[in-house]
């Protein structure tokens, strides 16, 4: 049965939005958090194993020293206080996909204390995110369920486990509540979000690609009448692989309770999940509370000691932040607000750098990938990043066309084929005979031609009037089966107008 919704511009009239997220990044280090188990994408279930990562008894972690370290690094990022000292606890659950029957966490001292992230929105305002900590955690395995739909566990007759990702390293940030969003809470949930993702990018410390479980969110959402009465009570959706799913999760949660409040009724303080194929939440489990996993110490693990000085020298070497690294870019490439703001938009701008760095202008690199490109990915559900062509073919392809090799038609048709997987720009352009008529000539005589065919058009021309200008190059590109340069047939067809 469809749960009542309440319409969201009703909803957020009514009551006021405190959202909540606990956003998990899988650490890019070579071995997992505890044992010296190789970490890769993709390897056959189970072969990626030691005695610690299955819990076996007798078996004693060890910690990675990377991963404390990116963890550090992301503290810095998030303006965290980095705590001098700080401790793993055991946190306690029975599920099958944790060998121990516990997670190795953190809980009352977590490396990264208190610290926040200014985000940017689409129009530009800047909101600031409050952060109440940034803890180091191993992961669980990966549980498979089969017979159900969608491999949800409904419905399924039977369950796999993979424990290649049982102990690999996680940073969980977890913001505090975020007040005050209103009406933008979905977009300012998912600024976020990718504001982490392109920090974490930066730092070189995840790969975090949504799509491979790298970065996952838990979305915390809770409705008060009134933003001086207290927090209500809030459901959890559990591990949300995509922007575009966090945001609609926030958005429906904020429906469904406003609802389910609008009633008189009383909001369940549960775990839910995400369906993407409906579009909706479904309610899970009732909601643990920390009382619930009994924390305590890990007693095999000592406390971290991260000094002043430890903490200075990598400061030293952080790099460019992506918010830093965009204006200094829009400066670089002279785009105006609106421009820059496009490219973030499309998620576009590390395609638009490494074009500009392999040759392309910025406007041309822009004109592409914001254009031909971004019309092909829409079209076809995707990422740019997803599509079969890099920043090299653009490039070259910028390249043609400063080389006088190429027109704007033939370049179209260039990309296309490149993105058909026929080869390089170059070697289609060989293989296609593609080329630009240069020969005077011939240009010449095909634009007499269309003069000599739109008399009408030419006295325009005379009079001042350059918009029927097109009318001649379209007449020419044709007679010269697209390979005509069109600032050239301009040209000739001004000087012989004036001729």
């Amino acid at each position: 049965m469809a749960e009542q919704l309440m319409k969201y511009s009703e909803a957020v009239k009514k009551f006021d939005p405190v959202i909540g997220l606990e956003t998990h990044v899988e650490l890019s280090t070579n071995t997992k958090l505890f044992c010296p188990a190789p970490i890769s994408f993709g390897a056959e279930p189970n072969t990626e194993l030691t005695p610690v990562s299955l819990g076996l008894p007798g078996s004693l972690p060890v910690i990675n020293a990377a991963a404390v370290d990116y963890a550090i690094k992301l503290g810095l990022a998030l303006h965290c206080q980095i705590n001098e000292w700080s401790q793993f606890a055991r946190k306690n659950y029975f599920y099958p996909d944790m060998p121990r029957d516990y997670q190795i966490s953190q809980y009352d001292k977590p490396t990264n204390g208190e610290g926040y992230l200014d985000v940017e929105l689409e129009d530009g305002t800047v909101f600031r995110v409050p952060i109440e900590r940034a803890h180091i955690e191993d992961d669980a395995g990966k549980n498979t369920h089969v017979g159900g739909a969608d491999g949800r566990i409904e419905g399924a007759d039977h369950s796999l486990v993979d424990y290649n990702r049982a102990g690999v390293p996680l940073i969980e940030i977890v913001t505090k509540p975020i007040e005050g969003a209103g009406d933008r809470a979905p977009e300012i949930a998912g600024a976020y979000m990718r504001a982490i993702r392109d920090i974490v990018r930066a730092l070189n410390i995840s790969h975090a690609r949504m799509e491979q479980g790298n970065m996952r969110a838990d979305v915390n959402v809770s409705l008060r009448r009134d933003p001086a009465d207290p927090f209500g009570t809030r459901s959890e959706t559990k591990n949300v692989n995509s922007f575009r799913g966090i945001e609609r999760t926030i958005q429906y949660e904020i429906r469904r309770q406003a609802a389910i409040l609008d009633k008189g009724g009383e909001i369940l303080q549960e775990t839910r999940h995400w369906d993407e194929a409906s579009q909706s939440t479904a309610g899970g489990r009732v909601k643990s509370d920390a009382d619930d996993y009994r924390y305590f110490p890990d007693p095999d693990l000592v406390m971290l000691h991260i000094t002043p000085e430890h903490v200075e020298e990598i400061r030293k070497v952080m790099p460019e932040m992506p918010r830093e690294r965009r204006n200094r870019l829009k400066g670089e490439w002279k785009f105006s607000d609106t421009e820059m703001r496009d490219v973030i938009n499309a998620d576009a701008l590390d395609l638009i750098e490494e074009t500009v760095k392999l040759g392309a202008t910025p406007a041309g690199a822009k004109k592409w990938w914001l254009g031909e490109l971004s019309r092909e990915a829409n079209a076809k559900g995707m990422s740019l990043e997803e599509l079969p062509i890099d920043a090299q073919a653009v490039a070259d392809v910028e390249r043609l066309i400063a080389d006088g090799k190429l027109n704007d038609k033939l370049a179209k048709q260039t990309v296309s084929l490149v993105l058909a997987g026929e080869g390089t720009p170059e070697q289609i352009v060989e293989a296609h005979g593609f080329k630009v008529v240069s020969d005077d000539g011939a240009l010449q005589a095909a634009v007499q031609e269309a003069l000599d065919a739109n008399p009408d058009v030419v006295e325009k021309l005379k009079g001042g009037n350059m918009k029927p200008m097109g009318a001649i190059i379209g007449a020419v590109m044709r007679a010269t089966k697209g390979q005509a340069d069109a600032k050239a047939v301009t040209k000739i067809v001004l000087e012989k107008i004036k001729g």
